[in-house]
Parts: structure tokens; C-alpha cells; sequence
């Protein structure tokens, strides 16, 4: 079986599917770490999850995307196709279905916010168009490459409500984040920033008015790798099974209550 294919990590009956958008690369901490966060959401959630790795220039109409639960647009960037991952986003943006973005996922969604709400259709990422007129993605002041730091949650969203905790440790390998010359613009509206690090750089944000959309420019999938379950999978893997109970069959309709937790898992041993 290859990492493009299908596969489960089970802990219930009933059954979501999730679709990793990026380029598979076993070298990845990130990459290696996301089936194991995804086992360990499960568990605490209590559904089956169905993940399949999606590559970037794979990704042409939307069919590539319906059969996704939930889209979740992984670290490790440049993606072979940008304009692939910013496809899979807007898909997600407009469906209203749940959506992660770590590391590049976070960079690559502020640019598809900025090119598709904002209609700055020349916004950029500095890495791959250094001379772009609009770079809504510039290299940080201090690159945080296997780097780990505090990450202050503002109260009331979605990954304060997942953490349960104003402050969490993050791993981070990144160089890249929101360029402060547009965040101004890019942030009066529904893009909303839900977490800093002591510094005040914007590390999480949100987009208000949609059911799930949680970017972080930290990876905290990464916490799985030394088996702890990360908070914003429990959740994004919540959202997606709540999304996929309302839109299902009756009787799965009905159970779409049970996911309704705001930290995205059930108590223990239930």
C-alpha cells in the first residue's frame, strides 16, 4: 500500500475520512507524526478515522476533495503545486467544511484568504516569489527551526477551547509566517488571531462564521510522536465528525450530538 492510499486508524464503529493535503515525505517529522495524531484523536473521540495522503498536483477539480470529511493541510512546504493547495483550501473555505492548516498549511491559507476573500490576487509567498508585490508570507525574524515556545491562547475560540489552557509548549520547524506590513488589512475581518507567543507574533488563527477552520503556524501534531494527543487534532477531528453526522443518513444525523464536545474528546473511559 502506498502513502497516497487509504488507510484507518480505529477506535468506534462510526467512520470519517480525512484528506491530508501535501506531499508525503518520510523524512518529515510532521509527516510521521500525523497518522499517529490521527490514532490518538480517534481514540479519544471515539470514531474511526479514514486519512489519504493528497498530493498537491493531484488536485484539480473539486471531485478530487468530496469524499473528505475534513481537509487538513499538513506542514512541509513548498507543495509541489501551490495552486493545488489553495484549491483544497478554498474548497474547504467555501464548503464549510472542517479544515487544519499547520505550518505551511497556516501560510498557505492566509494566501488563498488574501487572493480569494480580500481579492489581492498577486498576494505571495516570499519563498517561492521573492520579488512579488504582495507577500503576505515573509521569512520570520528569527526562523523557528526544530524550535520549541510558549503559544498564548485569546479566550473564547476554538484552540482555546481545545487546549482548555491560556498557554501551551509548541514545536515549530519554520521559517516563514504573516507579513507584518499587510496584517492590518488582512485581519479586520472574519480572519481572526487566536494565539501569540510572549512576543505578541501572531502564531494561530481562526476564520469566524465557519463551522472549523484552524490554522497554527506551530506543528502540534508533533506531540504525538511522544504520545500525547494534540488538542487541535481532537478537535479538528470532532468538527469533522459532527460534519459528516449532519450531512449523513438519518440514523447517523442522530448522532451528531455526541461530537459536540468544544475540546474535541470524550471524557476518559467513555
Amino acid at each position: 500500500m502506498t502513502h497516497e492510499s487509504r488507510r484507518f486508524v480505529s477506535c468506534g464503529d462510526f467512520t470519517i475520512n480525512i484528506g491530508l493535503v501535501g506531499d508525503f515525505d518520510d523524512t518529515v517529522p510532521a509527516h510521521r507524526a500525523i497518522p499517529v495524531a490521527l490514532g490518538l484523536a480517534a481514540g479519544s473521540v471515539g470514531v474511526r478515522v479514514g486519512f489519504e495522503w493528497v498530493p498537491t498536483d493531484a488536485i484539480g477539480l473539486q471531485d478530487r476533495l468530496v469524499a473528505f470529511d475534513g481537509i487538513w493541510c499538513v506542514p512541509a512546504s513548498p507543495y509541489r503545486s501551490m495552486e493545488g493547495a489553495i484549491r483544497a483550501i478554498r474548497y474547504a473555505r467555501e464548503q464549510a467544511h472542517p479544515f487544519l492548516g499547520t505550518c505551511g498549511g497556516f501560510q498557505h491559507a492566509v494566501i488563498e484568504y488574501a487572493r480569494n476573500v480580500l481579492g489581492w490576487m498577486d498576494a505571495e509567498h516570499a519563498e517561492t516569489s521573492p520579488d512579488a508585490e504582495q507577500p503576505v508570507i515573509t521569512p520570520l525574524q528569527c526562523a523557528l527551526v526544530e524550535e520549541t515556545g510558549s503559544v498564548r491562547f485569546r479566550a473564547g475560540p476554538r484552540l482555546f477551547a481545545a487546549y482548555g489552557v491560556d498557554e501551551s509548549k509548541e514545536g515549530y520547524r519554520c521559517s516563514y509566517g504573516l507579513n507584518p506590513e499587510f496584517q492590518a488589512c488582512l485581519l479586520e475581518g472574519p480572519l481572526q488571531v487566536t494565539a501569540r507567543d510572549p512576543a505578541g507574533e501572531i502564531r494561530g488563527l481562526e476564520l469566524e462564521g465557519h463551522p472549523f477552520f484552524v490554522l497554527t503556524l506551530f506543528q502540534p501534531e508533533r506531540a504525538a510522536l511522544r504520545g500525547v494527543l494534540p488538542p487541535p487534532v481532537a478537535a479538528f477531528v470532532t468538527a469533522s465528525a459532527a460534519s459528516a453526522a449532519r450531512q449523513g443518513a438519518p440514523g447517523d444525523r442522530q448522532t451528531a450530538a455526541q461530537f459536540s464536545s468544544p475540546h474535541g474528546s470524550r471524557a476518559a473511559g467513555t
